[in-house]
């Protein structure tokens, strides 16, 4: 077969990025609007990579043209505190959407914050309300979570067949595996879900025509498992020693997979274009005076 292809996700988000900064700009002038889009984000604690994490998102927000409001409470901060600052964001009629950083301190219940943000404003596509109609047929949620819907958007970019095609899922996480697999299967994709008590993993991979890798497992998926010709997206983030890298041996899958995600510069780049997506999404609801359609 021919080389495998490296899909930039670095490339195809600076794309989408810049359709979402010309897209506001040009709600703003036709409405004649004075507010931007607003992004209320929550972070408890002070973990150095969720910091990163939200600065990354600020500057997304800056480059098109999106407010960020940044809330920053202690570690030792009372869940009624937190939850006061989403119900705060939920009245503001100029946030958006809201999100909240993850992970949050084990004193604080994660569900419960989850479940207090407004579906509405519920860019991180997390809140039950959400995730129940993402998995309902004929029905479509307010916004589905920002990793799954990057992973469908570079299948598309790239004009990667979903329809009929085998997709293997490893990893049944709330963020990415469950609703990842919802999502292709919505696109008619037969979908198989791999998880860690799952028996023959090799075999069932050997099957598909796209694998999504969401295991958290470095250099899990060995090049040898792969049906040649198939579509890779790695979503894992490992490190062996200072070394990122994916779930999937990426250079066993040069040469096998038509083409492949690389860790970095891969799925990474396409969440955060996705959250940027969805907050403009809510935006054009608020100027247009809807909330939305959870049905289609």
């Amino acid at each position: 077969m021919r080389g495998t292809k490296v899909i930039s996700g670095t490339a195809i988000s600076a794309k989408i990025r810049q359709e979402i900064k010309s897209n506001i700009d040009s709600v703003i002038a036709r409405t004649q609007t004075t507010q931007r889009p607003g992004l209320g984000m929550i972070m408890v604690g002070d973990r150095q990579d969720s910091r990163l994490y939200v600065e990354a998102k600020g500057r997304a927000c800056s480059e098109v043209g999106i407010r960020a409001e940044n809330r920053f409470f202690a570690q030792s901060t009372s869940q009624d505190e937190i939850l006061k600052q989403v119900h705060a964001f939920n009245a503001d009629p100029t946030i958006d959407g809201i999100l909240i950083q993850m992970p949050l301190p084990n004193s604080i219940d994660e569900k419960a914050i989850i479940d207090a943000v407004l579906p509405t404003k519920d860019v991180d596509g997390l809140h039950p309300f959400n995730v129940g109609e993402l998995a309902m047929r004929r029905r479509s949620p307010f916004f589905t979570a920002c990793t799954p819907e990057g992973i469908v958007e570079m299948l598309d970019q790239e004009e990667v067949p979903i329809a009929g095609k085998v997709a293997v899922v490893l990893g049944r996480s709330d963020l990415v595996g469950n609703p990842v697999g919802m999502l292709l299967r919505k696109r008619h994709a037969t979908v198989i879900s791999c998880h860690s008590r799952t028996n023959q993993i090799e075999t069932l991979i050997r099957q598909a025509d796209i694998v999504v890798s969401a295991c958290g497992v470095p250099h899990f998926v060995r090049g040898e498992w792969l049906k040649p010709g198939c579509v890779v997206i790695d979503v894992g983030i490992n490190f062996v020693g200072n070394n990122m890298v994916g779930d999937v041996c990426f250079d066993e899958a040069l040469g096998i997979a038509s083409a492949i995600t690389p860790v970095p510069g891969g799925v990474g780049p396409m969440t955060i274009a996705m959250l940027m997506r969805n907050v403009y999404t809510s935006f054009t609801r608020r100027v247009a005076g809807t909330s939305g359609n959870s049905t289609k």
